[in-house]
């Protein structure tokens, strides 16, 4: 049986502030935490674990690029 995928979440600019602004505070929310996460944003709590998952992929990744651009110049310098 074919896995039927949930539609694609559309976040407005100001749940994207929120969720950036909780991101800030902590990168791991715990359950609680993200029920009332829900609450303000306007989603199910699985939607924000999803978000949060891929925020910290996100956040990984930028913080490998610094570190391997920081590298790049420090060895040539």
């Amino acid at each position: 049986l074919p896995v039927k995928k949930k539609p694609r979440t559309f976040y407005s600019a100001e749940q994207l502030e929120e969720l950036e602004k909780m991101f800030q505070e902590d990168h791991y929310p715990d359950n609680e935490k993200r029920r009332e996460i829900a609450a303000v944003v306007g989603v199910t709590p699985q939607r924000i674990l999803v978000w949060f998952q891929n925020r910290r992929a996100k956040w990984r990744k930028l913080q490998k690029l610094s570190t391997k651009g920081n590298r790049k110049y420090s060895a040539s310098a």
